[in-house]
């Protein structure tokens, strides 16, 4: 156990289950003293979410969903009165059709477009400007992204497109909050083998690929991502605010795969 989060409290959104990046973010900053509430939609998930949070101490669980305003306001409420402040946020939350991440992108349907958008971008604002009252100098918010944000990535479609609409929000939302002390960030991993990642056509041999080029020969792991995470909530994330940190093992420099790999 450090400290490095000690006295700190956070809220995780976005937790499935074990494997989840979500998971090994709330994982890590409990390890470092964060005190943690979790936020889950439905019962199903709650189920899950459960036992995970009660490994980390944590008995505060709020059932939310992101495209309904009285659930977020219910949500942030009973945050409010159990603990009266917030000093971080974890956002992972993202959504598109299956369906739509095959094929070709311009065939994307309004419905699913403006869904992606609400609930991969949106929702990040929305959870943001609920959690700025709360928040003290010296707060941060984490959303996660991913490389299909500016670089053409197969399967991917129309969450390419979310996620540049995301960071763009990163850096709209550390301008708003900046002045009052409150840092906002996104965090990119490369390929994960997570629930939401399988739902991705080709993830196999994208993880594979990745792997094999990426400069360290690695992709990134739940323990990795943690430890950034927790860096950008603690106090030697101080003057970091606005940016993209990229954690994928180098895989984002590359122009082409390795030699070996043409």
């Amino acid at each position: 156990m450090g400290d490095l989060l000690k006295g700190k409290r956070g809220l995780v959104m976005g937790v499935a289950n074990e494997r989840s990046i979500a998971w090994g973010i709330a994982r890590a900053m409990a390890a470092e003293g964060a005190e943690l509430a979790f936020s889950y939609q439905g019962e199903a998930f709650g189920r899950r979410v459960e036992p995970l949070a009660a490994s980390v101490g944590s008995d505060l669980l709020v059932d939310v969903d992101v495209t309904d305003d009285a659930s977020l306001d219910a949500a942030f409420a009973t945050l409010a009165e159990r603990w009266g402040q917030l000093d971080f946020l974890i956002h992972a939350i993202a959504f598109s059709s299956k369906d739509e991440l095959t094929g070709r992108f311009m065939n994307t349907s309004r419905a699913n477009f403006k869904r992606s958008l609400e609930i991969s971008c949106y929702s990040l604002i929305e959870v943001a400007r609920r959690a700025h009252p709360m928040m003290r100098p010296g707060g941060s918010i984490i959303t996660l992204t991913y490389g299909g944000s500016n670089r053409v990535t197969p399967f991917y479609n129309v969450m390419g497109v979310a996620k540049a609409a995301l960071e763009a929000s990163v850096r709209y939302l550390a301008n708003d909050l900046g002045p009052d002390g409150i840092r906002v960030n996104a965090i990119s991993p490369g390929p994960m083998k997570t629930l939401a990642g399988a739902a991705i056509g080709g993830a196999r041999k994208t993880f594979r690929h990745t792997e094999a080029n990426a400069p360290l020969r690695a992709n990134a792991t739940l323990e990795a991502i943690g430890g950034t995470a927790v860096w950008l909530t603690s106090d030697w994330g101080a003057c970091t605010t606005g940016e993209i940190v990229t954690v994928d093992g180098g895989y984002h420099v590359l122009g082409m795969p390795q030699s070996e790999n043409l």
